[in-house]
């Protein structure tokens, strides 16, 4: 007679591979046996498998002519700059037209564009932008459940180019390495949901313990402050309590899930901007994401390939793609500069990837993917104008049925707040607009909500 399998005993297998010539072991998914009969929820609480967010960045743009597709809708074809997502395109929505609008603020180049698509109208001045960055908007609601509010990854290796952030002054710095992300993850701090043991770390509660006296002195120090160092000290706080909230989940012992055993330590790789080298860090790094999801350390992240006025290069080369942008001359018989677009390419290469990588992890009724939408864009359309209009936009994924991929949506020249607004609805935040100045709008992308 075969033994019952039980919940635990289920929970502690895992399938083992290799991770960058490391071992590893990698937990299993949501499987159905955890799940009610439709594999759309837990069957032990009914609550719906979690939905994710996240944005992937590219720098420099594209060429227009080659990357915006032609015919709308279902049926559209893929133009020479789009070909490497073929694989993935039923996983894909491609949002073409849309910009920044300027209503008589300057064009910050390698800045409003981005800044401008995250908080939803281009920024007043170098040093501050029209509010807080979508994710950081979209973790306020979804991030106090999960050890992480969000996780942010450079996949060239530089941390301080991240474009999360509550303000110019509160940054959310990214990951720079495979290692540094796995070992925020699944280094210290890490607790097996399924260990069956749980004993809160001293620190911890000593950390927690700490904030909350800080916290106390909040009036007494407010009253000796100008307003805009009260401004200044109200988004500390507002940090504290974020971090706080994170503190608390760590002071009890996490729910059951089909959570990961903690892998060895993939080996130090160099920081490098040749462009192999971000590519093989960018797929690694997309790996242990999918790990961090598929254990509900975080619903939220965002992923920086390449920085906007991008640094990447080719090997032995010293020409970087934004140099490229600028001082390669077109060629007359193609029309567009064929080294500079070399760059292009890798980079909607890597995007297939991360896709890809997400829909490679079974969870529930489908995919991690499927429970996911993640915004792919760039801060310039073309990167020798430094253009904010007809800015590239994609997103992935299907948010828990909330979406349907697999379509090409022409902006006809409209805000790229409009993308933010429908990403918002879509995870579940009550708002009606969003958006500032002329950036404003109250329409979603109704084309691609199931």
């Amino acid at each position: 007679m075969t033994p019952a399998i039980t919940r635990r005993g289920f929970l502690r297998k895992s399938l083992r591979g290799t991770f960058g010539g490391a071992a590893l072991a990698v937990g299993l998914p949501y499987l159905e046996v955890f799940l009610n009969s439709n594999g759309d929820a837990l069957a032990a609480t009914g609550a719906p498998l979690p939905r994710r967010f996240g944005t992937w960045f590219f720098g420099c743009g594209m060429n227009p002519n080659r990357w915006n597709p032609k015919e709308e809708g279902r049926d559209f074809a893929l133009p020479p700059e789009l070909q490497p997502i073929a694989r993935v395109r039923e996983h894909i929505s491609v949002i073409s037209g849309l910009s920044v609008l300027l209503a008589g603020e300057t064009n910050f180049v390698h800045r409003t564009g981005v800044m401008g698509t995250l908080c939803g109208g281009a920024p007043p001045t170098p040093n501050e932008n029209a509010g807080p960055t979508l994710d950081v908007l979209i973790s306020d609601v979804a991030g106090g459940a999960t050890r992480f509010r969000s996780l942010e990854m450079a996949a060239h290796g530089v941390a301080k180019d991240s474009y999360s952030r509550r303000s110019e002054n509160v940054i959310n710095p990214s990951e720079p390495t495979p290692l540094s992300l796995y070992s925020r993850v699944f280094g210290p701090g890490f607790n097996d949901p399924n260990a069956g043991e749980f004993e809160p770390d001293p620190k911890t509660l000593l950390r927690k313990s700490v904030l909350s006296l800080v916290s106390e002195d909040r009036s007494r120090i407010e009253a000796q402050l100008g307003q805009a160092d009260r401004a200044r000290l109200d988004e500390y706080f507002t940090s504290l309590r974020q971090l706080e909230r994170q503190l608390e989940l760590q002071l009890s012992a996490p729910p059951p899930l089909e959570a990961c055993e903690i892998p060895r330590q993939p080996e130090e790789t160099p920081v490098s901007q040749d462009v192999a080298h971000v590519v093989r860090n960018h797929q690694l790094m997309a790996q242990v994401l999918a790990l961090a999801l598929a254990c509900d350390q975080t619903r939220v992240f965002n992923m920086v390939f390449s920085a906007g006025a991008s640094g990447l290069h080719l090997p032995g080369s010293s020409d970087t793609h934004h140099t490229l942008t600028h001082e390669e001359a077109r060629d007359p018989a193609l029309g567009y500069q064929p080294e500079a677009t070399r760059f292009v390419i890798h980079g909607m290469e890597a995007w297939a990837t991360f896709v890809e990588t997400l829909e490679s992890v079974p969870e529930g009724d489908g995919t991690l993917l499927d429970h996911s939408v993640v915004m792919a864009h760039s801060e310039t359309s073309d990167a020798n104008s430094h253009s904010v209009t007809g800015l590239p936009i994609m997103l992935a994924g299907r948010a828990g049925g909330r979406l349907l991929p697999g379509v090409h949506v022409g902006g006809g020249g409209e805000t790229t707040a409009r993308v933010g607004l429908t990403l918002q609805q879509v995870m579940g935040l009550n708002v009606a607009s969003w958006g500032t100045q002329a950036n404003r709008t109250s329409r979603p992308i109704s084309e691609v909500l199931a």
